[in-house]
């Protein structure tokens, strides 16, 4: 089992540590329902070091990108982050990503721990012309801090104005002291900063957040409360609501999947999937009677069984159990009823609009 440069200082911290895409990682530090609060009222703090980092530069690195993700790489301006997919040649999801241009011959790609090395693996089969791929993942620490306080946590730290970096674009500056990547970024539907650094000084850059984040109640977070913070918001998981089985269009992902841009991997299918219609898409629900839908519950639409629930749970801020589920096309229009088994018996559920919380700031 790996560890993260922050693992001890979880630990250390009241982290409840399990195993997550080989990482010891914690789950949840005193309680998943504060720790959810705490990040949509003040600030939290997140250890995804566990994250990949993969470097992609060279005269040819935009080319490359291009052809290999969906989103426009060149639409990027320097300093400019976008939301993407690696995508494979049926139009499904090698993974999803997030795309960093330092200019037009250095990117930074974050990516899915679980799929780091398959994602470098994908890229280096179809390296061609002038670019070097380096996985870095192990030289970076990565430290999350999100809720409507984060700027007000991580600027004593540094030495760039933060207000003056908008949401998904990033800086390059210094966190106490230390050579950073300060994007303004998050995977919980709030304000947020993610800062990358070396691994050796991330356990004091942690405490120094901590001391700057106390008098807006910062509180460590841990899985639990990242994965149900992500899923108010509709942000997808790998592995749950979008994986190698379900295309762009049908994760209702079509905002990051530019069909008008030169080739790419994936697009031919997706032009055809377009063309003749979607026969499944992902939705947003909510459950009408008591019950929790949690992910791989069967779902029933009019009485027959048509897949699971992709991700379910207790939103704590909503106060509601909502969930994601690919429906039927003809059945996703908001409203539309469906049920959910719940322990042997089918709890009324119905379509919902998305996202469930839209942040305030």
């Amino acid at each position: 089992m790996k560890k993260t440069p922050l693992t001890e200082v979880c630990r250390a911290s009241g982290g409840k540590m399990v195993p997550f895409a080989g990482y010891e990682m914690p789950v949840q530090f005193a309680s998943t329902m504060d720790e959810h609060l705490a990040v949509r009222r003040g600030v939290g703090l997140f250890d995804v070091s566990h994250m990949g980092e993969v470097f992609v530069t060279g005269p040819d690195a935009l080319k490359l990108l291009q052809r290999l993700t969906c989103n426009n790489v060149e639409k990027l301006k320097d300093g400019q982050i976008h939301y993407s997919g690696l995508m494979y040649p049926e139009g499904t999801f090698v993974d999803d990503l997030l795309v960093h241009r330092f200019n037009e011959r250095k990117y930074l790609l974050c990516v899915n721990a679980a799929n780091r090395d398959k994602d470098v693996r994908w890229i280096l089969e179809h390296q061609t012309g002038d670019v070097q791929v380096e996985d870095a993942s192990d030289r970076y620490a990565q430290i999350a801090v999100q809720g409507p306080k984060a700027l007000e946590t991580v600027q004593p730290l540094v030495d760039v104005d933060l207000s003056a970096i908008k949401y998904y674009w990033f800086a390059e500056g210094h966190v106490d002291g230390v050579p950073a990547i300060i994007a303004r970024t998050g995977y919980t539907g709030e304000d947020g900063f993610e800062l990358y650094t070396a691994n050796e000084p991330a356990p004091r850059i942690w405490q120094r957040l901590m001391e700057t984040g106390r008098s807006f109640g910062v509180v460590p977070c841990g899985l639990a409360a990242r994965n149900t913070l992500r899923l108010e918001a509709k942000m997808a998981l790998y592995g749950n609501d979008i994986d190698r089985t379900t295309t762009v269009l049908e994760a209702d992902l079509g905002w990051i999947c530019k069909l008008q841009k030169e080739d790419f991997i994936g697009k031919a299918a997706l032009l055809k999937q377009k063309e003749e219609g979607l026969r499944r898409k992902l939705v947003g629900f909510e459950m009408l009677d008591r019950g929790i839908a949690r992910d791989h519950y069967p779902v029933f639409v009019d009485g027959r069984p048509f897949g699971h629930v992709t991700s379910g749970s207790y939103a704590p801020y909503l106060q509601k159990n909502i969930g994601l589920v690919y429906l039927p096309i003809e059945h996703t229009a908001v409203g539309t009823p469906f049920a959910v088994e719940i322990r042997g018996k089918q709890v009324a559920a119905r379509v919902v609009e998305t996202p469930f919380y839209k942040r305030n700031y």
